[in-house]
């Protein structure tokens, strides 16, 4: 029998510290977590991921801020595709890792370069620059607005104050996106 998410501790990504707040009793979350144990898709929410990829490109019934990621394989080169929310603050674009650090498509980001292309209703190719951890705060607080499917992975709630966010910041990679050519 599975074990159930609000017995289990938060652990971030990269295993440096350890964050109370995220118990929940919640069966939605439960599910959400589960789908995700271990930082890793399992089958169902891959299989999610590949309709939520193909709804999120044509932009038919989602908000504008939901987009496709495209990005080559680090292994294969097989372009591998992913819903992703994009968080617009001050004037510029932004992608969070709900799952830290380890994401595929962060890894496989950082092997390209950087260079991804974003799909809504047309290809848009761009790069990736991590921002600062001590800049993360205010977009992570942003991104837990926008992306109700990624709440049940951050140990904290979306209405917390800035210095909760501000403690978390190492664990959740941000990226400003930025034009392809632009360096």
């Amino acid at each position: 029998m599975p074990r159930s998410y609000d017995q289990r501790p938060y652990r971030p990504a990269t295993g440096s510290t350890f964050h109370e707040g995220m118990a929940t009793t919640s069966v939605r979350y439960q599910i959400k977590r589960w789908m995700y144990d271990g930082g890793r898709p399992n089958w169902l929410a891959r299989a999610m991921n590949h309709v939520s990829a193909l709804q999120f490109s044509t932009g038919v019934l989602a908000p504008r801020t939901w987009v496709t990621l495209e990005v080559p394989g680090r292994r294969t080169g097989k372009v591998v595709s992913v819903p992703i929310v994009v968080v617009e603050l001050d004037d510029a674009r932004y992608l969070v890792s709900m799952l830290g650090r380890s994401a595929n498509w962060v890894r496989n980001a950082s092997a390209a370069g950087g260079f991804v292309v974003l799909r809504r209703r047309r290809r848009e190719q761009v790069r990736l620059v991590e921002v600062d951890v001590d800049r993360r705060a205010p977009i992570l607080r942003r991104y837990l607005q926008l992306a109700p499917g990624a709440r049940p992975h951050f140990p904290i709630d979306r209405h917390a104050p800035l210095a909760e966010f501000e403690a978390i910041a190492v664990d959740f990679p941000v990226f400003r996106i930025v034009d392809a050519d632009r360096p």
